[in-house]
């Protein structure tokens, strides 16, 4: 794949010893793809659904901006989760703070969450890690913050099994990859691509053995000074600072 990275528009850089988030744009295929990569060690990775003033999601980065600057918090990047169902609740897994908000979802049949296999994102202290749903289920393992969402782009460095390099299901698309290097990147296109395309970019140019897929048409993402949001979604996975 023909690819190259634009380094002169770098959109956030923070380069400060407390944080090493970096938001950048990258063009791969002819593609405009945003890519944020986190290093766990130095950046704080957190997923949000419901306003714990309210009890009603979120919903926009700007209201989740808002109650983050109460508590003392910037929002230095946040990108929506996996998908959800109607009243912007998670269709599958969705753990906040070590607590298990929604469970597992084991279906197996009904859109892009069902085209097995799906998958796990989740996140440990410094450690974070993509796993197929059932995989993941038998680990035993209890995460600080998890989302599900399906289909996996990437196991293991093998691209899902349905994917086609001549699909023609082209839509905006979001993702997430566990890469070589241990980081962890979110990605959201730009433009439409294919399932395949999407999955190639995470397993080639980015390096990531194991990425799962997050959202379609929707997917937007925030920097501390702009924001892609068109519509209304449940989870939300936010980079900080204290202020």
């Amino acid at each position: 794949m023909l690819f190259r990275f634009v380094l002169p528009l770098v959109w956030t850089l923070l380069t400060s010893s407390a944080h090493a988030l970096t938001v950048s744009p990258l063009v791969a295929g002819g593609t405009l793809y945003t890519v944020a990569t986190i290093h766990l060690r130095r950046d704080t990775l957190q997923l949000h659904w419901l306003n714990p003033t309210t009890r009603a999601p979120y919903g926009s980065f700007d209201q989740l901006r808002t109650r983050l600057k109460k508590e003392g918090a910037e929002l230095l990047f946040a990108t929506n989760s996996g998908i959800y169902a109607p009243g912007l609740r998670p269709l599958g897994l969705h753990v906040e703070q070590g607590r298990t908000l929604v469970p597992v979802n084991p279906a197996r049949s009904g859109g892009n969450f069902a085209l097995l296999p799906n998958g796990v994102f989740w996140v440990q202290g410094q450690q974070a890690g993509v796993q197929e749903t059932g995989a993941y289920r038998r680990s035993g393992r209890q995460p600080t913050f998890a989302t599900q969402s399906g289909p996996l782009l990437v196991q293991q460095g093998r691209l899902h099994p349905a994917f086609n390099s001549n699909g023609t299901s082209f839509k905006l698309r979001s993702g997430v990859g566990v890469c070589r290097d241990g980081q962890v990147r979110f990605v959201v296109s730009a433009g439409p691509v294919n399932f395949h395309t999407f999955a190639v970019l995470f397993r080639d140019t980015l390096r990531c053995p194991d990425a799962l897929y997050l959202d379609g048409s929707i997917s937007a993402y925030a920097t501390a000074d702009r924001s892609t949001q068109l519509a209304e979604f449940a989870g939300i996975w936010s980079v900080t600072r204290r202020r």
